[in-house]
C-alpha cells in the first residue's frame, strides 16, 4: 500500500539517482537547479532554502519496498487557494505500474482535504507524454497558460503543458 510522508533529508540520496540523464533532469526540474548532475546535498540545500516557508511542502511516497516517489507542493497565492505540484518523480523501476497515479491521488486528496486548496496546478513539457498521460489519468486538464515562458535547453524549444484540477 502506497503512502505519503514528509520528505526527509536522507531521501535525497535515492531520489537524485532516479533522474537518469540530463534530458530527464531538465524535464524534472526545468532548470530550478543551476547545474547537472545534482547530488543529495544540492537537493537538501534547495529545500533548506524554503523549509521555513509555510507555503511549501515536500513529500515522499513509500510502500513496503521503500521510497518509490517524490513531489513538492507550494501555494502560489496569499489566500492559499491555489497549490502547485512540482518535482514529481517516481523510481524508474516502478514507472508504468501505477505508482505515479497512486502518488498523485494521495497528494490531491491531501491538498483538497487537509490543505483545503481549491485548485491544483502543474506543468509538464510536451516531450514528456508519459507524465501528461499520468496527470490526465487523475483528473488534471490542460489549460491555456497566462503567459508563455520559453524553455530552451539544448537549443530546443520545449513547450510547457499547463494543467489544473479543481475541487
Amino acid at each position: 500500500m502506497l503512502r505519503l510522508r514528509p520528505y526527509k533529508a536522507c531521501d535525497a540520496e535515492t531520489i537524485v539517482t532516479w533522474v537518469g540523464d540530463e534530458v530527464a533532469f531538465r524535464k524534472w526540474c526545468a532548470d530550478r537547479y543551476d547545474h547537472y548532475p545534482i547530488n543529495a546535498d544540492d537537493m537538501n540545500a534547495n529545500y533548506d532554502n524554503v523549509a521555513q516557508d509555510d507555503n511549501f511542502y515536500q513529500f515522499t511516497a513509500f510502500d513496503e519496498t521503500g521510497i518509490v516517489g517524490h513531489l513538492i507542493m507550494r501555494f502560489t497565492d496569499e489566500e492559499k487557494k491555489v497549490l502547485r505540484f512540482g518535482f514529481v518523480i517516481v523510481d524508474p523501476d516502478k514507472r508504468g505500474k501505477g505508482y505515479g497515479k497512486e502518488m498523485l491521488e494521495l497528494a490531491i486528496k491531501y491538498a483538497f482535504e487537509i490543505l483545503k486548496t481549491e485548485k491544483i496546478t502543474l506543468a509538464a513539457f510536451d516531450n514528456n507524454p508519459e507524465a501528461i498521460r499520468c496527470y490526465k489519468s487523475v483528473g488534471f486538464k490542460e489549460v491555456i497558460p497566462d503567459e508563455e515562458r520559453p524553455f530552451c535547453p539544448f537549443d530546443e524549444d520545449w513547450k510547457r503543458v499547463e494543467m489544473e484540477i479543481e475541487r
